[in-house]
């Protein structure tokens, strides 16, 4: 099948999605913030550079898009029908590298909590994050 966008708009779209600062990240922030909870961004010296870290719990908040991190039965993830080994390959580069800094991070202490994309989107992630973030207390 081929690609309904020229090579031109292709290269345009894909250039526009963000890596930091993304719409879901920005929602947490507010809510946590707003609850009381103060944090740091995108911390160099952690692997896998956190989007969120809460010093005062130890715990990394990592907000994952459901496409980018190949997120399991959701409707957001679908393989593209173009260019579909090469995805296939980047998107289980990214899984894998999500499952070794989580595993290194939890080796040295700190608590990780991952929240899906799809999750903001269904507007039911704020109970399941605070339920978490006050057993670290």
């Amino acid at each position: 099948m081929a690609d309904t966008h020229s090579k031109e708009v292709r290269s345009y779209n894909m250039s526009q999605i963000k890596s930091k600062n993304t719409k879901p990240e920005v929602l947490v922030r507010k809510f946590l913030f707003s609850k009381g909870f103060r944090y740091r961004l995108y911390r160099k010296d952690l692997p896998g550079k956190p989007d969120i870290f809460i010093p005062k719990l130890k715990c990394i908040i990592d907000i994952r898009g459901c496409f980018w991190h190949g997120h399991n039965d959701c409707r957001y993830y679908r393989p593209p029908k173009t260019n579909t080994e090469w995805w296939l390959k980047k998107i289980g580069n990214n899984i894998k590298r999500d499952v070794e800094n989580e595993k290194i991070n939890i080796a040295n202490g700190y608590n990780v909590v991952v929240i899906w994309e799809c999750e903001i989107k269904k507007g039911d992630w704020q109970e399941n994050l605070i339920s978490k973030l006050k057993s670290l207390l």
